[in-house]
Formats: C-alpha cells, sequence, structure tokens
C-alpha cells in the first residue's frame, strides 16, 4: 500500500523531477506534488511525495529527513490526513447586505 510523505523546506528553486529522482534512491515513488499558491503559481516551499511501500517510506523518513538540497534542509515525515475546512469564508454568520434597522448612523431631530 502507498504511503504519503510531507516533505517541507524546500527552496523555491527545487522543482519535481529533483524530488523524483532523490526518493527514488530508495524506492518506487509513486506520485510527487509541489505546493504552489493557487493565485499566484508560486511555490510554497513544501510538497508530497507518495511512496509504493511503508517500509520504503520509512526508509525515505530516515535517509532524507536533514538532507540537503538546494542549500536546504528538507523536513521528511508521515503526511498527516488533510483537515476538513468549512467552506464560505466569510467568516461570519454575516451574508448579502444588511437592510433595515440600524446602520450604525445616528439621526439627529431638530
Amino acid at each position: 500500500m502507498a504511503k504519503k510523505l510531507y516533505v517541507g523546506n524546500l527552496s523555491y528553486d527545487t522543482n519535481e523531477t529533483q524530488i523524483r529522482e532523490l526518493f527514488a534512491q530508495v524506492g518506487e515513488v509513486e506520485s510527487v506534488a509541489l505546493i504552489t499558491d493557487r493565485d499566484t503559481g508560486r511555490p510554497k516551499g513544501f510538497g508530497f511525495v507518495e511512496m509504493s511501500t511503508n517500509e520504503q517510506a520509512q526508509e525515505a523518513i530516515k535517509r532524507f529527513n536533514g538532507h540537503m538540497i538546494d542549500g536546504r534542509n528538507l523536513t521528511v515525515n508521515e503526511a498527516r490526513p488533510r483537515e476538513e475546512r468549512s467552506g464560505g469564508g466569510f467568516g461570519g454568520g454575516y451574508g448579502g447586505d444588511r437592510r433595515g434597522g440600524n446602520s450604525g448612523s445616528r439621526r439627529y431631530s431638530r
């Protein structure tokens, strides 16, 4: 069964080919995904590598956690399950406009 690894502290210059070749030294690499910002397309400095077996993944952690590539010491460990995100992104209970009621301004009568 494939095992997913988190790979952090990547240089922005490191590419998927370099990571694939590095991890292939310990076994079959099923996938490499370096995470980029969805708005700018720039690298975020981390990614995920999926190894074919748990044994290969454990060997990759032992060999490459702290390994230097492009002037950075890698962080390699087992990837945690993705956390659920709440939808919407508006962060509060207010949706749409707030018509009616007091909008915060005071009216003074004469």
